[in-house]
């Protein structure tokens, strides 16, 4: 049995989010170390990226107190690092025992468990790090946002690793000092996806394995059948239900720049250019998409392009005949010249124009330098001085959710005019399903 939150219980659920009442103030209170004491912190998901979470606690010199992963053979290998750790499969049963004992969660788990793990936490007066995208839905990453933005004394921040680096800040500052004039067009793409889009649901079932347990890992989605193979670990991605194909997993990492550098708020529409090999079931094996956004806070709207299975933009003009696009990387397109970028970080931007490179010289920094991602977020949680959380929820919210919007473009396959204060699309109500709100019973936040 599924229960779908409407519109209006939102509204009433954000009410109750933002109403910071005695109950949530003690466990804030409690939750609180002090400057120099050691943080307590539960890991839900410790395998794949939760490694990095370990490895970033542990090198700090903080306190891993629970291992939270559906996975027993997962789980346990985190004692490596944290001998003395109690170990859970399911984090509402975690949360229920260790609430008390914990001051911080780091969620790395598929990405259908990144809004149930983190709105409990925050409930409970945590700090949260959440692996991106930071939500696999439009709803769970304005609710996020929301919720962070009623309660900022809660250290937040979303796993885009990059976003610390002082890469995209040179492209912000190059953006913002004007060297490329106004910027009309941004072209995003990746070497992703690199596991299995456009399947349909396999057949049958086989026995769980003893260290898997299934009802935790399926959480909030539709439970089916346990498939070897078919899901666990790794390959969820490619699911509708589960995670968030290409797109999800990697523009958060890729297009940054696009939400850092521009701020671009709400787009009014987003059209799926290309959808190839889309099932009821799965992600398309390749795509383009095309975001519009409005002009605003003085500058011209501009088109956001994503592709991704191995597409590419055309090769702008203003780049040497002699060079080739990188094989992940942006395209930035203004008035006063083209900068490609290679990779996913902002690393190593090449400025062009009339086919001749162009050097920015020295820029004035327009941005704090970060100590590190993990750094700013442990700092805040500790409440230390620093920068604070840099990929914080009130920013990583709104870049998820205009993500998604491209996720469900892709699924329905149509042009969508969207209505950001409403949180609606306005000419294809279908498509309003696929904004979120859907938790299975027992899972219902």
């Amino acid at each position: 049995m599924r229960h779908r939150t409407t519109r209006r219980e939102f509204l009433r659920n954000m009410t109750a989010v933002s109403a910071v009442t005695p109950l949530f103030l003690a466990a804030r209170a409690k939750a609180q170390p002090g400057p120099n004491e050691r943080l307590n912190v539960a890991f839900i998901g410790v395998g794949g990226i939760g490694g990095s979470h370990r490895g970033a606690i542990h090198g700090m010199g903080e306190n891993g107190v629970v291992l939270c992963d559906a996975d027993l053979d997962q789980a346990n290998a985190g004692k490596e690092q944290f001998p003395n750790a109690t170990i859970y499969t399911d984090y509402r049963r975690m949360f229920d025992a260790e609430a008390n004992n914990i001051d911080a969660v780091m969620v790395g788990t598929p990405d259908h468990h990144h809004y149930p793990a983190s709105i409990i936490a925050m409930q409970l007066g945590k700090h949260v790090y959440t692996q991106k995208p930071l939500t696999r839905t439009v709803w769970e990453a304005r609710q996020l946002a929301v919720a962070a933005a009623a309660n900022p004394k809660l250290a937040t921040q979303m796993g885009n690793q990059g976003h610390a680096g002082v890469h995209w800040r040179r492209i912000y500052e190059i953006v913002n000092h004007g060297v490329l004039g106004d910027i009309t067009e941004i072209h995003t793409w990746t070497n992703r996806p690199v596991w299995p889009q456009g399947m349909d649901r396999p057949q049958g079932e086989d026995p769980i394995p003893a260290n898997l347990d299934w009802e935790a890992w399926i959480g909030s989605a539709p439970m089916r059948p346990f498939k070897e193979g078919a899901y666990h670990p790794f390959v969820w991605r490619g699911w509708w239900d589960f995670g968030a194909g290409a797109l999800g997993d990697m523009a958060c990492h890729t297009m940054d720049g696009t939400f850092w550098s521009l701020d671009p708020g709400h787009p009014t529409s987003v059209e799926p250019l290309q959808v190839n090999g889309a099932t009821s079931e799965a992600f398309p094996n390749t795509s383009v998409t095309r975001w519009n956004f409005p002009a605003r806070n003085g500058r011209p709207g501009f088109q956001q392009y994503w592709y991704d299975g191995g597409l590419f933009p055309e090769k702008p003009a203003d780049m040497p005949a002699d060079q080739n696009l990188p094989g992940t990387g942006n395209l930035y397109i203004g008035t006063n010249g083209t900068m490609v970028i290679p990779g996913d970080y902002g690393e190593n931007p090449s400025i062009y124009k009339e086919g001749e490179v162009v050097e920015p010289g020295e820029l004035p920094e327009l941005l704090p330098r970060s100590p590190g991602h993990f750094e700013e977020w442990v700092a805040a949680c500790k409440g230390q001085p620093g920068i604070g959380p840099q990929s914080n929820f009130t920013y990583a919210g709104p870049m998820t959710e205009t993500i998604l919007l491209g996720c469900v473009a892709q699924r329905v396959n149509q042009p969508l005019e969207w209505d950001g204060e409403n949180m609606r699309f306005t000419n294809l109500d279908e498509a309003n399903a696929f904004l979120g709100g859907d938790f299975r019973e027992g899972w219902a936040f």
